[in-house]
């Protein structure tokens, strides 16, 4: 098994799942009958600060909620995926866009509908409150839950590796 700090040299590239892993995994329902998802301030610093700083980030998501497409774009995230039942398709379509190879890309998931993706990505990573199914697959669990601050986690964790993190020119 490879080192898990070493491997973060590779990360090139971010791509993250929405419910469970930027947001908690209990949300409240709005009267209109969508989910409300939580959004880590935190999470949204360290994402804005990768994109800044060049990295390709990508939202692969099963949801569909304007807010969510929002609040990423926001971010200066460019390529925000929603409605994707079959992540493998948006994720094809990302690598393809942007001229990226798997095995340079860290990709966050929390639940079963992240598996096909990272089973096939270099850097698989998820929150502590993930399912069995996708711990088993992580090169990296975080220490905090979805929505809880496991983005920042990890994008910070890469960004130091890659001396990037903390310097006066990033902020």
């Amino acid at each position: 098994m490879s080192n898990f700090k070493e491997d973060l040299k590779n990360v090139k590239a971010f791509a993250f799942d929405v419910d469970g892993v930027l947001s908690a995994q209990i949300i409240p329902i709005h009267p209109n009958g969508e989910p409300m998802r939580t959004a880590n301030i935190k999470d949204g610093f360290a994402m804005q600060l990768a994109v800044k700083l060049g990295y390709p980030v990508a939202i692969i998501t099963g949801g569909n909620t304007e807010a969510v497409r929002k609040r990423y774009l926001n971010l200066g995230v460019q390529d925000v995926y929603m409605g994707a039942s079959d992540k493998m398709v948006q994720f094809n379509e990302w690598i393809k866009k942007r001229d990226l190879k798997p095995e340079n890309i860290m990709y966050m998931g929390d639940d079963l509908p992240d598996h096909p993706v990272m089973k096939v990505v270099g850097v698989p990573v998820c929150p502590a409150d993930a399912v069995e199914e996708i711990k088993s697959l992580c090169k990296y669990i975080s220490h905090k839950n979805g929505g809880e601050g496991c983005v920042r986690d990890v994008l910070e964790q890469v960004l130091r590796v890659h001396n990037q993190w903390g310097t006066d020119h990033t902020w």
